[in-house]
């Protein structure tokens, strides 16, 4: 049995725990619930961007026009189609009218992504067809049978008869086709797609907490870049809902100001001011670890969600809603109808309170990473404890249950370094750091074998105060040789911190102070 090596009791925590409520999804797929919202209120807004709108109607037909043009290019059901544009209404359109054609669409900011990366996206998605904007068609890779379609060229609504399953006739979609292919970032090694799927999106949007709250009307501010999970959680999780959502020009701070509800990595958060967001009613963050400061600061003026889960676990599978008065801030329990488990390095649960693995399971668990099962074998595993043919995902992520049943997040495996030969949790440095009196954020990084540096913002914090609150706190091996002031800390175009910038930072110092 897989659960024989935990006591009675932390058998029975396993599953109070571990497991996310049984919740009915309204609808596993996700270009359904953006079509309800359609036929309800045609003329609401679903979109702005820069003084222009377009209502959910409009949205709808111009989908359906493009579903059509789509189909006829030969698009089918289980196919993927280019979605390279940057933040913009017609890249909405290119959305709902690849799900409505049966595809799932593989976005890509068009502004941003080298070529040889967009090469390597097509390629490995088997693109046979790829939207953008007129302006950007330049830059995207000639390859022998992909068609080029501009969104931003007059598109008609081609009426007709529409399917039962909501798309053009002929077109069946299914609960497990693909609703979008996401790449990772790359900084480790070539972009790996993962497929997801219309059931893990719609079980994540459409049941709570992860549907925020977001009603009709209610605007949501769209700030990531498009190739980060994050955003669709801002997109479709505003459009199942029949919010307005708030596409932001080049300044954050001023779409944030007129938002209702804030998706974002801490990063981003951290550069928006709460008292200038007097709209604000939920807030939910996830990407990398919140900084206590950031998370108690807008949580005294709004819901504010500490969530956790990579791209692999469908944007997030725990959530917890954080208090200023709460003694942790914790990434909370399992969202409904998944599963987290704490297994050791056997793949064996953990006690409860002990520190281990995490394990996500249940309806989150993506479709797999697309040409790579040397990777799917190391990271998608049978589910001993569900069962019934299920998979679990290795987040990589480290935690513990705390005794009122909450994930502490601990770090990641691969932030935990050697230092002297001592094991150092990174996160736990950084952590000491963010106490340190107005230091709103940091992030320490193994420079060498027996050396450590941390950069903190913003750049009137004191370095050696904070050196300092470091050696009172950890062994001296934890302590940074180095604490380096910032005004900001540089950032990634996913919206989080840029590791790799601050460690070139690091190395020019040193070669400046020889």
């Amino acid at each position: 049995m897989p659960l024989r090596p935990l006591t009675p009791r932390d058998q029975a925590l396993f599953w109070h725990y571990g497991r996310g409520p049984a919740v009915p999804v309204p609808d596993p797929l996700v270009h359904h619930a953006v079509e309800r919202q359609a036929a309800a209120t045609p003329h609401a807004v679903a979109a702005e961007h820069r003084g222009a709108t377009i209502t959910y109607g409009e949205l709808d037909r111009y989908a359906d026009g493009l579903a059509a043009r789509l189909v006829r290019e030969g698009v089918r059901p289980g196919d993927h189609v280019g979605l390279f544009a940057r933040r913009s209404i017609p890249l909405l359109v290119g959305l709902l009218g690849t799900l409505k054609a049966g595809a799932a669409y593989v976005p890509q900011d068009i502004g941003l992504t080298p070529t040889a990366q967009l090469d390597h996206v097509m390629r490995t998605a088997a693109t046979r067809v790829v939207l953008t904007l007129s302006e950007h068609a330049h830059r995207v890779p000639r390859q022998k049978d992909v068609r080029l379609i501009a969104l931003d060229e007059p598109l008609t609504y081609e009426g007709g008869p529409t399917s039962r399953e909501g798309g053009p006739p002929g077109v069946a979609v299914r609960p497990d086709d693909g609703c979008y292919v996401l790449f990772t970032s790359g900084t480790t090694g070539p972009p790996n797609g993962v497929k997801v799927t219309h059931r893990n999106v719609a079980n994540i949007l459409l049941t709570g907490p992860g549907g925020l709250g977001i009603s009709p009307g209610e605007r949501v501010a769209h700030l990531l870049n498009v190739a980060f999970d994050m955003a669709a959680w801002e997109i479709l999780g505003c459009l199942t809902h029949g919010g307005t959502l708030v596409i932001r020009g080049k300044d954050i701070a001023e779409t944030a100001r007129t938002a209702d509800v804030l998706i974002a990595t801490p990063t981003v958060l951290s550069a928006i001011d709460p008292a200038s967001c007097p709209h604000i009613r939920a807030v939910a963050v996830a990407g990398e670890p919140c900084p206590r400061p950031l998370a108690d600061r807008w949580a005294a003026r709004a819901a504010f969600h500490n969530c956790c889960g990579p791209t692999e676990t469908t944007i997030v599978n725990t959530m917890r809603r954080h208090h200023p008065s709460d003694p942790l801030l914790t990434i909370g329990r399992p969202t409904p109808n998944n599963t987290v488990y704490v297994l050791d390095e056997h793949r064996r649960p953990v006690p409860i309170g002990a520190a281990g693995e995490m394990w996500a399971g249940g309806d989150c668990v993506s479709a797999g990473y697309l040409g790579n099962e040397r990777l799917n074998s190391e990271r998608y595993a049978p589910d001993p404890f569900l069962g019934d043919g299920r998979l679990m995902f290795r987040t990589r992520d480290l935690g513990r249950w705390t005794p009122g049943g909450d994930l502490e997040h601990l770090g990641r495996t691969d932030d935990q370094v050697k230092v002297r030969g001592f094991r150092v949790e990174l996160d736990g440095v950084s952590s000491v750091l963010e106490s340190v009196a107005g230091c709103a954020r940091a992030v320490t990084l193994r420079r060498d074998a027996r050396t450590l540096v941390s950069f903190v913002c913003p750049a009137d914090v004191d370095p050696e105060g904070a050196r300092r609150a470091v050696e009172a706190a950890l062994p001296y091996y934890c302590v940074p040789a180095e604490v380096l002031p910032l005004a900001f800390l540089p950032e990634t175009d996913r919206g989080k911190i840029d590791k790799a910038a601050l460690l070139r930072l690091a190395e020019e110092r040193e070669v400046v102070a020889r």
